[in-house]
């Protein structure tokens, strides 16, 4: 065995060591956060993590509803002045208390461009203290999706992070570091209490919060394990309780074992690839002086020759839906209709590739995760074979997601795979994020690809201030079939996630995949 497996392998083992106390809950899956810092990336196990520490103005309830969180009421006073009464009461977990203060400093601070974390004040032209325990949000225009926005506007403290020097968001693109993505002061129902990057997160639950949970749970280790065999061991063992990244070919394995239960449930993410279609030239490609992604043929015959079935068959073991568009059932703005991926068609491909001017199809890099999303490496491979036969030669690159997104976040990319869970339940979020064209606010924090469609742009641009639901709909209808139709980006599936864990741990399946352990109870 190679001495980094050797590693890795010793730091799972010191990670599993860890005692299990009463009410303690052994969670494991297969991917790490990427940083502490509440307002720098926009990625789903960091934001899963983190809100168990940090709170917003509003949350979801177990039916996804939105309810009261650090705000006890709103009135609109006008569509586009909103007035939120904050909660009194609340500290944070260094005793500190909760004010107007704070959620002002958060506004500044997560709109700050190098975090990622600015679409879910999109629309905010600026909070406004009234007093001590009220805000008045002003909005551009009227948000249909403010409320569902806001649960992800997580509240710092201002004194706690000017203190530490921690005013600015982190710049985890850059592999800056600061106080803030190593530390967390919160105001939630768990205290972070430590992070060792890719061996644990730790937890405890804080006595001093401002709600009751409906759990029992009072401590938390999540344990990122990468490797397949070594997740379902440690569950098998004894060592892990829950488990929320089980490989498709254990599920069935799992099910019949006795002193374990399997959750499942469809997934609110799509999973797709990205292509770099704005560059004047495409990096890391056979093409020179052109990019054959800026042709709507290329990228017709790319979305054509992948075998969605056969993923869905041979990879996912059932567990995906193909994906004809952007966004999931489950997502406001799916419709069955729309979402058909297009028939495998290898002849009418290399017809398009060679209309292009690309007869014997061309070479490029295809970046790809392998421990991110359900069988990302495996799902990538399958992919190159065949583009392969079109005459596109993929050169697979994987690597694990901390380094893999700070590539394509600095556009050092020419072709990735990425995993988009719609937070909000609006299709809205999916597309202002990873399609419209890049500013230096909301629109297109996520959009790494330099797209630029003005047709989506104005749809996305009407859809965030319409408050008639028919209309609206009609507008993220046109948006998502223009996408499709452009093949801007390219679907593959949505996923489904099963969870397994111990007969004595009883919890809440999400679809946003997010288990939160004030649903968990331990017996």
């Amino acid at each position: 065995m190679k001495l980094h497996a050797l590693v890795a392998a010793a730091a799972v083992t010191l990670a599993l060591a860890l005692p299990a106390h009463a009410q303690t809950v052994r969670w494991a899956a297969q991917n790490d956060i990427l940083t502490m810092d509440p307002h720098s990336q926009n990625h789903a196990t960091t934001n899963t993590v983190l809100a168990h520490a940090y709170e917003g103005l509003t949350r979801y309830s177990a039916t996804y509803e939105i309810e009261p969180s650090l705000a006890t009421k709103w009135t609109f006073i006008s569509p586009t002045q909103v007035r939120f009464e904050l909660r009194k009461g609340v500290k944070f977990h260094d005793g500190s208390p909760f004010t107007a203060d704070d959620v002002v400093f958060s506004f500044g601070r997560i709109k700050q461009p190098q975090g990622t974390m600015g679409i879910y004040v999109t629309g905010i032209n600026e909070v406004k203290k009234i007093d001590s325990h009220t805000v008045d949000l002003i909005l551009a225009a009227p948000s249909p999706i403010l409320l569902r926005n806001l649960a992800y506007f997580f509240i710092m403290s201002k004194g706690w992070a000017e203190k530490n020097k921690s005013a600015n968001v982190q710049d985890y693109k850059a592999k800056e570091e600061n106080f803030a993505s190593r530390n967390v002061n919160g105001t939630g129902a768990f205290r972070v209490t430590g992070w060792q990057p890719e061996q644990r997160v730790t937890m405890t639950a804080n006595p001093a919060w401002w709600d009751k949970t409906g759990g029992n749970v009072k401590e938390v280790i999540y344990t990122p394990i990468k490797s397949d065999p070594t997740r379902v061991a440690a569950l098998l063992s004894g060592d892990v309780d829950l488990l929320t990244d089980i490989p498709t070919q254990d599920v069935a394995r799992l099910r019949s074992e006795k002193k374990l239960k399997v959750m499942e449930g469809p997934e609110v993410r799509t999973i797709f690839l990205v292509m770099d279609v704005g560059s004047p030239e495409l990096k890391y490609s056979s093409v020179k002086g052109k990019n054959p992604f800026a042709d709507k043929r290329v990228r017709q015959a790319l979305n054509m020759s992948i075998d969605r079935t056969a993923i869905q068959r041979n990879i996912m073991r059932g567990l995906s839906v193909p994906a004809g568009i952007l966004v999931a059932p489950g997502v406001n703005g799916h419709t069955a209709d729309l979402d058909t991926p297009p028939k495998v068609d290898t002849e009418a491909a290399k017809k398009l590739l060679a209309e292009a001017g690309y007869p014997n199809g061309f070479e490029v890099r295809f970046s790809c995760p392998n421990n991110r999303y359900v069988n990302d490496e495996e799902v990538c491979q399958a992919i190159v074979a065949m583009w392969a036969r079109i005459g596109v030669k993929a050169q697979l690159a994987a690597e694990n997601f901390a380094t893999y997104s700070q590539k394509f976040q600095n556009f050092d990319t020419s072709l990735y795979m990425l995993g988009w869970g719609v937070a909000t339940y609006d299709a809205q979020y999916a597309i202002q994020s990873l399609i419209r064209t890049r500013t230096s606010g909301a629109d297109g924090n996520f959009n790494f690809g330099r797209i630029s469609d003005p047709v989506v742009d104005k749809l996305n641009d009407e859809m965030k201030a319409e408050p008639d639901v028919t209309k609206r709909n009609v507008m993220i209808r046109q948006a998502l079939l223009r996408i499709k139709d452009e093949a801007l980006v390219i679907p593959l599936h949505h996923q489904v996630r099963p969870w397994a864990m111990k007969t004595n741990v009883t919890t809440l399946h999400r679809s946003n995949d997010n288990p939160h352990m004030r649903f968990t109870t331990v017996k």
